[in-house]
């Protein structure tokens, strides 16, 4: 008899097998995206979204399963284009749970709501039987709606087309692995949660023709990308040397084996723009805070205009090393972390 593995909730690639072939058709979903896009009639088109947060630790260094709850939401609305607005709050609460962390973590979505300009306006609490539970578990819904003239999706994207990363990549997941494990490095490495709707409202203002926005979660940029790639039917080439990646963040990997393309974010966007709008992209979302490292660090290819020798299969995420070699990025098959986000 199959059962559920840790891994089919990890990002990789049977997770989305799950998805793609139990879940998705008995619901009878077509697209799945970090948001649903439905139309409201009048009111317009509306994002909508939800997300569970089982993170552990609860507190970590640069944030709390709070403020990630609230702006996980807020960004997968974002990166769907659209504006958020509101929020809902699920919580699931283990009893003899502590009424101080309890607080503090409700305190943080509040200020974390305010910093994002949306508000909490409904939710739920449950409370379960003692080493049930592990703490506190969180769900959190949102809506918003769609910016005037916004389309994004993979079928927008083209040959020729240029990906941007929007900042430093795996700092959350490193951050949640070294407080779980009682590790410290030098400098330390802070999770970047953070809202993203003010830096796409900016970027969508320079260019409204932007292919397809994400934000890097469980999975990281390389499961991120090979998504992307597979739904476009098109191939991505991305150069090593313009990753964006702090010391901090590359000691922990060296010491430890592991592929920062795969670790967890939580406050940066993957973005496919035209060629034609990359640079002054990248210029206005350097004026960011929170995006002030962003960079172009590949292209779209078609794989039977590629010229190469053994043209890649379509969907394919190629990487050229710092080396100067090429390796192809793949989905993991379960994770390198678990229970980052």
């Amino acid at each position: 008899m199959e059962k559920v593995l840790l891994g089919h909730g990890s990002g990789g690639r049977i997770m989305h097998s799950l998805i793609r072939d139990r879940l998705a058709p008995a619901f009878e979903m077509d697209a799945l995206s970090d948001a649903a896009i439905v139309d409201a009639g009048s009111c317009g088109r509306l994002a909508f979204t939800t997300d569970s947060y089982v993170v552990s630790p609860l507190f970590f260094p640069g944030g709390n399963i709070g403020d990630l709850a609230v702006f996980g939401t807020v960004n997968d609305l974002s990166v769907s284009g659209a504006e958020p607005l509101y929020i809902s709050s699920g919580f699931i609460i283990e009893e003899g749970f502590s009424m101080d962390q309890l607080e503090k973590i409700v305190s943080t979505m509040a200020d974390a709501a305010k910093r994002a300009g949306v508000r909490i306006v409904t939710g739920d609490t449950k409370v379960v039987d003692r080493g049930k539970g592990d703490g506190i578990f969180i769900n959190t819904s949102g809506i918003g709606v769609l910016r005037e003239g916004v389309s994004l999706g993979s079928t927008m994207i083209k040959p020729g087309d240029r990906i941007i990363v929007s900042g430093f990549i795996g700092n959350h997941g490193v951050s949640v692995m070294a407080e779980r494990n009682g590790l410290t490095f030098d400098p330390p490495v802070l999770s970047d949660t953070a809202p993203l709707n003010g830096l796409v409202k900016d970027m969508l203002d320079v260019c409204k023709d932007i292919r397809i926005m994400r934000d890097p979660t469980r999975g990281g940029v390389a499961t991120t990308l090979k998504e992307i790639a597979s739904e476009s039917g098109l191939c991505f080439l991305i150069d090593e040397r313009t990753l964006p990646v702090t010391g901090g963040v590359r000691g922990a990997c060296e010491l430890l084996g592991l592929d920062p393309l795969y670790i967890a974010n939580e406050g940066i966007l993957i973005a496919v723009v035209p060629q034609y709008a990359s640079d002054r992209l990248v210029d206005a979302m350097r004026r960011h805070k929170i995006a002030s490292e962003s960079v172009c660090i590949g292209e779209v290819f078609d794989p039977a205009a590629s010229g190469l020798v053994t043209a890649p299969a379509s969907g394919t995420v190629l990487l050229k090393t710092s080396a100067g070699g090429t390796r192809v990025i793949d989905m993991l098959a379960g994770e390198q972390l678990p229970r980052i986000c």
